[in-house]
């Protein structure tokens, strides 16, 4: 028997992570192993300890020190939803101040599977700069659905578009 693959679940502060418990759990149910780092402003918005106890990973914000252990096993997949306005710039120009970004950037560097769901108000979706950075994480091989995917009147649909895409990435 093989081991269940690893997928990071980055999250960034954008209104979907309020229900992201509801794809971890459509996640541990399709099973996959979900490892989830977070930005720090999500954080403050999530029952973290909860969200370890259905994971069994800590749900991490912080860098580790050096020389402390990876709390994580290494990645199969990376998911990025909700994706904000910020990372997705801050990520196609490399920069790297959190540990949300430093996976994003060190999984892309990786060649890992990555797919980024954005979830941008309309007027930052049409800043000049916006689908430029777009542009530049689809031409390194990041899957970037159109930022209207995570919109749905009902919760829990809004992560089947996630979990479709998540299962077109899985390893055989």
């Amino acid at each position: 028997m093989t081991e269940r693959p690893v997928l990071y679940l980055v999250v960034c502060a954008a209104g979907p992570a309020e229900h992201i418990d509801d794809l971890v759990d459509l996640l541990i149910a399709d099973d996959w192993r979900v490892c989830m780092i977070v930005s720090p402003t999500a954080a403050t918005w999530l029952d973290r300890a909860a969200l370890q106890d259905r994971t069994g990973y800590l749900v991490r914000v912080e860098w580790r020190m050096p020389g402390d252990p990876e709390p994580h096993p290494p990645a199969d997949v990376v998911v990025a939803v909700p994706v904000t306005f910020n990372t997705v710039t801050k990520w196609a120009l490399g920069i790297n101040d959190t540990l949300a970004l430093g996976v994003l950037n060190e999984s892309l560097g990786a060649g890992l599977p990555i797919l980024a769901f954005p979830h941008v108000k309309t007027e930052l979706a049409a800043h000049p700069a916006y689908a430029g950075h777009v542009a530049v994480l689809r031409g390194a091989g990041v899957v970037v659905a159109d930022g209207r995917a995570l919109n749905p009147a009902a919760e829990r649909e809004r992560w089947d578009v996630v979990i479709e895409a998540v299962k077109a990435v899985r390893p055989s």
